[in-house]
């Protein structure tokens, strides 16, 4: 297996402190999403070993990725991130986010499928603990005081560190952080939304009041756009020739007035900075109130390093604005 080239002088980013937690990390979570889906393990070994060189160390994955692929079952990218930081002798070197309620034999978040699901991700990722661990999606049918109690319990046990939840209304978010505070439970410490230069709820949900009040770790998802940001699908040609990757057509939505005037900021803005643009997309988003860091995924070698050039990439005050001036 080819191991990627690693520098001798790696500029070194700031760290950020996950909300009140002990947890510090470099500012880009690694999206373990592709593991086992277009990233075979060689593959996501390669990757694994660049980000590390490149100064990344947290890295974000779910007990669910891939279940959607045909032959797959789920947990194929906790079993890779666990055999590689076995490999590697490295577990201490990074920090790990995971998260419960979408495998397939852990689905929901009742009391016992929540200690069962981390149970089972222990084992996968072979390591003694889960640094920061998600409630994946809302489970209506449980009572929120169990799921509550039920993470708590687990950062009593030491199985995890602290406690994140993604995909969650403002209101259950709040609702969340009273509840554990009324029980005396730990609280959460993170939240993981959908948010990026074109997809900006989260700006105007109160999401992000409920991040900013309760000093909430944001953690965006699908921080390029599931590609478009990263100018590789500027028409609907592109789309069509990017036919190999499962998100062309997702991303080719963008594909509009408002996606290509975004689209032309980044490239101003790129070519100021003397930068890829994914990278300066990244940047605009770890610039934003609340973002400790995006999470961004990347197939091969040849895509992390615009990802890790975002670390260390601070766009002006005006090109902050440019940006968000052409995505309104």
């Amino acid at each position: 297996m080819t191991r990627p080239a690693t520098s001798t002088a790696v500029t070194q980013p700031t760290r950020t402190r996950v909300g009140d937690s002990d947890l510090e990390i470099a500012p880009l979570a690694l999206g373990g999403n592709v593991f086992g889906w277009t990233a075979d393990r060689d593959a996501s070994f390669d990757v694994l070993d660049a980000f590390v060189a490149g100064g990344g160390d947290f890295i974000d994955t779910a007990d669910g990725y891939s279940h959607w692929v045909p032959g797959n079952s789920g947990g194929e990218s906790e079993t890779i991130i666990g055999e590689w930081m076995h490999a590697r002798g490295n577990r201490d070197d990074v920090v790990l986010a995971t998260k419960v309620s979408t495998h397939p034999e852990f689905q929901g978040l009742a009391p016992s499928n929540v200690r069962a699901a981390a149970e089972a991700s222990l084992a996968r990722l072979q390591t003694d603990r889960i640094d920061l661990y998600y409630a994946h999606y809302d489970d209506p049918e449980t009572p929120l005081e169990e799921t509550v109690e039920a993470f708590s319990k687990l950062v009593d046990a030491g199985m995890i560190r602290a406690i994140g939840v993604s995909n969650y209304t403002a209101e259950r978010v709040a609702e969340w952080i009273g509840i554990a505070r009324a029980g005396g439970f730990h609280p959460p410490v993170a939240l993981q939304p959908h948010y990026n230069l074109v997809e900006r709820d989260f700006e105007t949900n109160d999401l992000r009041a409920v991040a900013e009040r309760e000093g909430l770790a944001v953690f965006p998802y699908f921080s390029l756009a599931k590609g478009f940001l990263a100018g590789k699908y500027r028409g609907t040609d592109d789309a069509a020739a990017a036919g190999a990757s499962p998100r062309a057509g997702e991303a080719s939505a963008y594909l509009n007035d408002r996606g290509r005037a975004v689209l032309d900021a980044l490239d101003e803005v790129a070519t100021e900075q003397q930068a890829p643009v994914a990278a300066v997309a990244l940047a605009w988003l770890r610039a934003q109130p609340t973002v400790a860091a995006p999470i961004a995924s990347a197939r091969n070698t040849e895509q992390l390093p615009a990802l890790l050039t975002s670390m260390t990439l601070d766009l002006t005050s005006e090109q902050l604005e440019r940006l968000s001036r052409a995505s309104e």
